[in-house]
């Protein structure tokens, strides 16, 4: 854990994400980004020395099957409120819209569910998951699908509900959370979505292993054009 903290103080101390006093709401999927990030925030606490607080907050999109027993015991060990709320997301999406291409409406509406399930238990500040191989090839998405340069920021202010979302992982690479997930025996839950593995985020992680193959240092460079450039760095703050 010892590098996954490192990588949550750097991304804290260089875009201010937690200060002391706040309510984070941890949007947990059952994937594993979200499970260590979840484990990674109840550790940073007790090193930050930061009194925060932490809440847990998972969604059911309607979809079968979909057993959260395991995340409730992982909160329970962390000492965690936990909350689940069931939604019909993923019947309106495939029973009723009939979307070839569910997964941009899928995302907004998520989203929507968390940030008011945030606000409805009084949190302040919204975590996700977010890893760097998440920020790039977000970022391949949108210069090859919308033609401009865009992606996530690592902070967000949302003002319509006064909430502020935050990705305490975006400087930690996926393979490490992949290592840390099965050092951890983190209990994830398959997306039981049937476009699971088959978007064009899957295009663009694709995408970028091949560029890494052949640019070994890809990712870092990628990582750096973020936030190094004062004027035009898509993570200026």
């Amino acid at each position: 854990m010892k590098t996954v903290l490192g990588c949550v103080r750097r991304a804290d101390q260089d875009f201010h994400m937690i200060a002391a006093g706040d309510k984070i709401a941890v949007g947990v999927s059952g994937g594993k980004d979200s499970l260590l990030l979840l484990h990674a925030l109840a550790l940073y606490k007790r090193f930050s020395h930061m009194d925060y607080t932490l809440h847990a907050f998972t969604m059911s999109m309607g979809l079968e099957p979909f057993d959260t027993t395991g995340i409730q015991a992982l909160c329970d060990e962390l000492n965690v409120p936990f909350t689940r709320r069931d939604t019909q997301i993923g019947e309106i999406l495939f029973d009723i819209r009939k979307e070839k291409n569910p997964c941009a409406l899928c995302a907004k509406m998520r989203r929507g569910v968390l940030n008011d399930l945030a606000v409805e238990y009084g949190c302040n500040k919204l975590a996700l998951g977010h890893h760097r191989e998440d920020a790039l090839e977000t970022l391949l998405m949108s210069l090859l699908y919308e033609a401009r340069l865009h992606t996530f920021h690592p902070v967000t202010y949302l003002s319509r509900t006064n909430l502020t979302i935050i990705r305490p992982l975006v400087y930690l690479s996926e393979k490490h959370v992949i290592h840390m997930a099965k050092e951890l025996k983190l209990p994830i839950v398959k997306s039981p979505c049937p476009y699971d593995g088959h978007t064009k985020r899957q295009e663009m992680k694709d995408l970028l292993k091949d560029l890494t193959k052949r640019y070994p240092d890809a990712k870092e460079y990628m990582l750096s054009a973020l936030k190094n450039d004062k004027e035009y760095g898509l993570w200026n703050k």
